[in-house]
């Protein structure tokens, strides 16, 4: 083969990925809007066993015509910089086009960085505690995951 025939090949395979690359991006949906997704709620629920269970709430709006179907959620609690709880999720309900649906997550929690955490407590019970709230939503539609972060700080004792 002569180097002005690989140049050749080189050209038209070049030329044929740059237009199955055009294909692609123009079948993409350019209206899409990214869901919102906000943490509802959190909450304690009855222990059957050593592990403190929690149930999370996130609240999903999708503001596209098409519905969005959730794969799987991954997500991290943490309070004072330890990972209390980790998690996933999966066989979420389907979330029709221009509607909200809350969906819950149910998650242990880490015991070793719960006990770190009353450790850290103990030497200054009366600071805010800073809490942060990560989470990825895996679709299966246009788009790409959805990241969530919620930060904030609370007190122990009810004040603030």
């Amino acid at each position: 083969m002569t180097a002005k025939s690989t140049r050749s090949i080189t050209g038209q395979v070049f030329l044929c990925l740059s237009f199955l690359l055009i294909q692609a991006c123009a079948s993409m949906n350019p209206d899409y809007e990214e869901p919102t997704v906000t943490l509802s709620s959190f909450r304690a629920l009855p222990s059957q066993g050593a592990m403190p269970t929690f149930e999370i709430g996130l609240h999903i709006l999708n503001p596209n015509s098409t519905a969005l179907r959730l794969e799987g959620i991954v997500y991290t609690v943490s309070i004072q910089g330890h990972d209390v709880v980790k998690g996933v999720g999966k066989d979420f309900p389907v979330i029709d086009g221009y509607s909200e649906q809350t969906v819950r997550l149910t998650a242990a929690a880490n015991l070793l960085a719960g006990i770190r955490l009353v450790m850290d407590l103990m030497d200054a019970p009366d600071e805010d505690l800073q809490y942060k709230f990560e989470a990825k939503l895996d679709s299966s539609g246009p788009g790409r995951a959805i990241r969530v972060r919620e930060t904030g700080s609370f007190r122990m004792n009810g004040g603030g």
